[in-house]
């Protein structure tokens, strides 16, 4: 099987997995907290581990800290994956925020330059979807629910045409570009 179709297989693989998640957002956020809790602690037990190897009194105390709080994070999810799922989205607009709001301050520092309406934009865009998510989920909760399920919906379809447009890419290059 060549290149470019493995990357166009792998690409519809993506866009149809993104469907599927479209179609049950709220079991894929549940999903995206189960895991996010399996990783949490996986790494929070390595960061324990690794803490008893470190040098110096403060390390050690930092590196165990932060190894517990990712083991009760980690715990956490698992054990309260709904509320897990909600703090997980609520982290997701608190970020939508200052993405946004940070964007816009640094396109006032490009002022005059080809960028600063891109990046104004961009950055009233997240702020203007933050608040939607916040008011909408202000009328109903489960909004927060779905939020996690449907951000990876949509990842998973723009990924999936991402890699569909570089297999014809990869198809259409000159042998030069591919041995590259």
């Amino acid at each position: 099987m060549s290149d470019w179709t493995k990357w166009l297989l792998l690409g519809l693989l993506s866009i149809v997995f993104g469907i599927f998640v479209l179609g049950a957002p709220v079991v894929a956020s549940i999903t995206v907290t189960v895991v996010t809790g399996v990783l949490l602690l996986i790494s929070g037990a390595l960061q324990v581990v690794g803490g008893f190897t470190v040098e110096g009194t403060g390390n050690k105390i930092l590196s165990l800290i932060m190894g517990v709080v990712m083991l009760f994070l980690g715990w956490s999810f698992l054990d309260h994956p709904l509320q897990g799922t909600l703090t997980l989205a609520t982290v997701c607009l608190i970020l939508f925020m200052a993405g946004g709001i940070a964007r816009v301050i640094l396109s006032f520092q490009m002022r005059g330059t080809q960028y600063f309406w891109a990046t104004l934009v961009s950055g009233i865009m997240s702020i203007v979807l933050a608040i939607l998510i916040w008011r909408f989920a202000a009328m109903d909760p489960s909004v927060l629910l779905q939020l996690l399920g449907i951000l990876l919906g949509i990842e998973m379809i723009f990924n999936g045409l991402g890699l569909v447009f570089m297999a014809f890419f990869v198809k259409d290059a000159p042998k030069e570009t591919k041995q590259a």
